[in-house]
């Protein structure tokens, strides 16, 4: 299996003298193809930080990030903005769609900033609205629809085109349990069909969905394990 993701002793520093924050401290992840991760943790433990810093959205301050065995650390800002194009799919907790798009529009957006067609564009985003079960909704402006739906769009233009790498950062947050399950099956299924997947979850119930939960404390990587001992884990991790 072939990591699509590493970080090498990645630290992440806020902040000078007094008001100095170590986000994260010396942390090394990876993830592979076909596996979903699961990243857990207390408010404040580093979770967000890990998942911007793997995205390119935020420079760790030091260590080193690769996708698909490309150093993000290493390369210039625009070429750091292609690779979020075309490699990575970023979902957020606040969904993040464009209210004056519709949902085809809202999906199709990163190809055509990358150089793609319109018509070309509007194609893949058709086939990923259809992937997440929403392509009769490929017209309507996200105001005009659920949260589920809302969240939906958002995992059609995370998975659109040929990025391999889903960064998922409490997508159910917003959601109810019913609708917050579905959202999850698609990203076990997207990671089943070759992609790589990292969760940021604070619910037990969630990371089950995962092949491995890594669990978060004031920056470090306290404990890893498989999906089954996820309640263990946490009563162990509080224990400490």
């Amino acid at each position: 299996m072939s990591a699509l993701l590493r970080l090498h002793g990645v630290t992440r520093v806020h902040g000078e003298g007094a008001t100095r924050v170590e986000a994260l401290r010396g942390v090394s992840f990876a993830a592979h193809a076909g596996e979903l991760v699961a990243v857990m943790g207390p408010s404040g433990s580093g979770k967000s930080t890990l998942l911007t810093i793997a995205g390119g959205l935020d420079q760790p301050t030091e260590g080193r990030v690769e996708v698909e065995g490309t150093d993000l650390v290493a390369l210039p800002q625009a070429e750091r903005s292609r690779m979020r194009r075309t490699s990575i799919g970023y979902v957020f907790q606040g969904f993040n769609l464009i209210p004056a798009l519709t949902a085809a529009e809202n999906v199709s957006l990163p190809l055509e900033l990358d150089g793609t067609r319109s018509r070309v564009a509007r194609r893949a985003a058709l086939r990923a609205l259809e992937e997440v079960g929403i392509a009769e909704l490929a017209d309507r402006f996200p105001d005009d629809m659920s949260g589920g739906q809302q969240q939906r769009v958002a995992i059609a233009r995370a998975v659109v085109g040929e990025r391999r790498l889903i960064l998922a950062d409490e997508p159910t947050g917003a959601l109810d349990s019913e609708t917050g399950e579905e959202v999850l099956r698609l990203l076990r299924a997207r990671c089943d069909a070759g992609a790589a997947g990292v969760l940021v979850t604070h619910e037990a119930r969630h990371a089950a969905w995962a092949d491995r939960v890594v669990f978060l404390r004031d920056g470090v990587v306290v404990d890893e394990s498989g999906c089954e001992p996820v309640e263990s884990l946490l009563e162990t991790s509080d224990a400490r």
